[in-house]
């Protein structure tokens, strides 16, 4: 039977009752007495000099209280990367300064370079548009293809780096030569070149902030749509504006969606701040739509060869990839780390192929920055394995199903060390292959690619096995691959003195549930009731310091760390119910919320032990302080690897190139499952994500950098029309070996594993309808590239 509650049960998400109800409050929904508004004033140029900004016109429209221009923050901090990614020479990549406004250049099209603050926003706006007017921008030549910038050293988006590289990273450079020599003399080597399409986030709640200050005592506070508040404190702090880290309190309340772009710190935070001290009033600013396509970090963007060597039978010997990683106009904080370590890193796969080598050189173009978007450099790798190993076997008229078979990692040989250093604790490859394959009714494919025949279709099935490392940590590790921060986490747990809890949690919520499954995973531990527990998150002056929620790490890190706060609680309870009870304290147990002495009846309920902590009549002082409130950090010894199969079928109509998507199959080992219907919703709309990148969503700029897909008039979200009924299957569990609660991380995996899927569907669908001239298709797989490809 399901259990109806605690751990592994569907709870209802207990935050979606004020989010149905429009309770939810999110940062644009605060106003505060005496507000201004801020409105940024962006380039319309992808690359220019700054030959002269006039403010004195819109300084003196009305309403206006301020403007500020890149001079008012030149001598500031920039924000910097998060990572420090060596050349493979061994040489430092080049980290040019991210200004809060752009001084001197405008280097895309949305850089922010002036900003004004008026007392309404209309009239600030106005006031923007007047300034933009006033402002003379001579244009440069534009660098938008990466290929271009690297080559021509002449046209530099940073005047002190000649060649637009940031960094030309191998991974791991010992094993160049030895992979060189495997593919040389392999029997069979196939080769792919591949773009991985640039994507716009997309959160359906764009970026807002507000920031206060407090003259008598000189403090600030910043409300913003963050998923990683401290980290935005630590970013503001240390490195922008030069203030005490305890000086600035960062809050993040309900906040809609984030997909990665909300992880990182943005300008107009420290903007929005300066202007709340220079005006002693709070400053607001909400970004429209146009401006998170032109200034959100956006996702993916890589040209990829990827070589395969192997055997005729599909045994495989070698990978090797060259990457060009597009990080646009300035480093955003995780940019140096998404192509690299959170790509190539995974470039074994789930296979066990004894050779992998792995070039990524990351280059600056005029385009918005490019950072981690939801699977972060995971659904890179993903995609290059997984096509080039579907091009393989159609080349040697393999089977795709066997070959990756025969090529998986086998439950015998955990622990298992990559070629690429990543160090496996478990998986059963096998397992999930044999599910999907179940749940899709392979056997029957014959007789549907007939019906679908029978009316002038073309039937295809796409295959994906994927693997990825989440539970973004553990910081001696990270550490070593340059991040500069530590990648822990924290919980405090405080119980009440009538016995419910609060829990502190480092995590962010944003659309994941952690205020159900957390509460869950307490309420269990402790046996009491899940309404008796409060989850607090989001703001630093309450939580204990967290690095956020990104990379599938909410309940691998933060949960943990939670758990273990929570044994501390239940230790120091059998300390005071030994005393209560009169017994020893090993003679003391915990179970369904009572504390009991073994072997009698004798036992006192949680709340009573709690009551006790807060009122000590009977109580061990002399060994004991009052109060019943733990905190704990984790910072784990490995990643956590969820591991699965999709599989995609797809019919094409010859005529038109579009393509349906009939069914979708996702077997996956995300480890012990804390709440079955959360992560059915997790894998739902990652893989919706991923079915947009594969069929619809593209990023495109033309020659002069000017951005072509900035609004959904013109950039392609997936609609329910697009995706099909998904069928997800958790059977094949493979517990975590190294976190207590055996968690392994749902959130990226269907962005990951499906675009792979799809397109080899596709592809599939063409072979199959005598189109064998087809070998591959880029992302987006539109209705026009799918006929294009059809013509030849």
């Amino acid at each position: 039977m399901p259990k109806d509650h605690g751990i592994g049960a569907s709870s209802k998400r207990r935050e979606d009752i004020r989010f149905l109800t429009g309770q939810g409050v999110y940062t644009d929904d605060l106003n505060l007495h005496g507000q201004a508004y801020a409105v940024i004033v962006r380039s319309t140029v992808a690359h220019g000099k700054i030959k002269s900004i006039n403010t004195s016109n819109a300084a003196g429209m009305p309403g206006v209280l301020a403007v500020f221009t890149g001079e008012d923050f030149k001598d500031v901090g920039g924000n910097p990367a998060g990572w420090l990614i060596n050349s493979r020479d061994g040489t430092p990549m080049r980290e040019p300064k991210r200004p809060v406004l752009a001084h001197g250049k405008v280097r895309h099209v949305g850089d922010a370079y002036a900003a004004v603050v008026a007392e309404t926003h209309a009239q600030a706006k106005d006031a923007a548009e007047q300034l933009a007017a006033d402002t003379e921008i001579k244009d440069l030549p534009a660098i938008v293809d990466m290929a271009a910038a690297v080559a021509d050293a002449s046209n530099r988006v940073h005047d002190e780096i000649p060649d637009n590289l940031c960094f030309d990273w191998g991974w791991i450079e010992d094993n160049r030569a030895k992979v060189d020599e495997a593919i040389r003399n392999a029997p069979h080597v196939t080769t792919l070149e591949l773009i991985n399409n640039r994507l716009v986030p997309n959160a359906m709640e764009p970026r807002a902030s507000i920031g206060e200050y407090f003259p008598g005592t000189g403090d600030y506070k910043l409300t913003t749509t963050s998923q990683n508040p401290h980290l935005t404190r630590l970013l503001v702090a240390a490195f922008v504006m030069g203030i005490p880290e305890n000086k600035l309190t960062v809050v993040a309340p309900d906040v809609g969606g984030g997909f990665g772009s909300k992880i990182y710190h943005y300008g107009e935070e420290a903007l929005v701040l300066a202007a709340a001290k220079k005006l002693k009033r709070p400053v607001r600013w909400t970004a429209e739509r146009t401006e998170s396509f032109l200034s959100d970090a956006h996702g993916r963007d890589h040209v990829t060869k990827i070589e395969l060597a192997c055997e005729k039978d599909g045994t495989f010997i070698a990978f090797r990839t060259e990457t060009l990683a597009n990080v646009g106009a300035y480093l955003s904080n995780f940019s140096t780390a998404t192509p690299t370590f959170l790509h190539g890193t995974l470039m074994a796969g789930p296979y066990k192929v004894p050779n992998v080598y792995v070039n990524v050189k990351t280059v600056f173009t005029n385009t918005a920055p490019v950072d981690a978007y939801r699977g972060a450099g995971r659904p890179e790798a993903t995609f290059s394995l997984e096509r080039v190993v579907d091009k393989m076997c159609r080349e040697l008229n393999l089977d795709p199903f066997e070959v990756r078979r025969k090529n998986f990692i086998t439950t015998d040989m955990f622990p298992y060390t990559t070629p690429v250093g990543l160090p496996y604790d478990t998986g059963n490859y096998h397992a999930t292959l044999d599910k999907a394959m179940e749940i899709a009714n392979v056997s029957g494919f014959e007789k549907r690619r007939a019906a679908s025949a029978a009316k002038g279709k073309l039937r295809g099935m796409g295959l994906s096995t994927w693997i990825e490392a989440c539970g973004i940590a553990p910081s001696h590790l990270v550490g070593v691959l340059g991040s500069r921060v530590g990648l822990y986490d924290a919980a405090t747990v405080r119980v009440n003195a009538t016995g419910n809890i609060s829990v502190m949690v480092g995590a962010h919520s944003h659309g994941q549930g952690h205020e159900t499954v957390f509460a869950q995973i307490v309420a269990d531990k402790l046996g009491i009731p899940e309404s008796s527990v409060e989850i607090v998150h989001g703001d630093t002056s309450k939580i204990p310091f967290g690095m956020g929620s990104y990379g599938s790490r909410s309940l691998a890190v933060c949960g943990v760390a939670m758990t273990k706060a929570i044994d501390k609680i239940v230790a120091k309870g059998k300390k005071i119910a030994a005393h209560m009870l009169e017994a020893a304290e090993e003679d003391i147990s915990f179970e369904d919320g009572k504390f009991a002495v073994a072997g009698t009846d004798k036992a006192k309920t949680f709340g009573e032990i709690a009551f006790s902590a807060y009122v000590p009549h009977n109580y061990p002082l002399e060994t004991l302080e009052p109060g019943l409130e733990e905190t704990a950090f984790y910072d784990p010894n490995n990643f956590t690897y969820p591991a699965g199969a999709y599989i995609c079928e797809v019919d094409v109509d010859p005529d038109t190139g579009k393509v349906d998507i009939l069914s979708f199959v996702c077997a996956d080992d995300f480890g012990n499952i804390m709440n079955p219907m959360i992560v059915d919703g997790q894998v739902h709309g990652g893989v919706g994500q991923g079915i947009g990148q594969a069929l619809l969503e593209n990023t495109t700029y033309d020659e002069n950098g000017q951005l072509l897909t900035g609004s959904f008039m013109d950039y392609a979200m997936p609609r329910a029309e697009d995706v099909p009924f998904y069928q997800v299957d958790y059977s094949c569990q493979t517990p975590c070996t190294h976190n207590p609660l055996g968690v392994k991380g749902c959130g990226e995996a269907g962005a990951i594993g499906s675009p792979p899927a799809v397109v080899n569907a596709v592809i599939d669908a063409l072979h199959r309808g005598g189109h064998t001239q087809v070998k591959h298709i880029d992302m987006p797989v539109s209705p026009s590239r799918v006929w294009s490809a059809i013509q030849g």
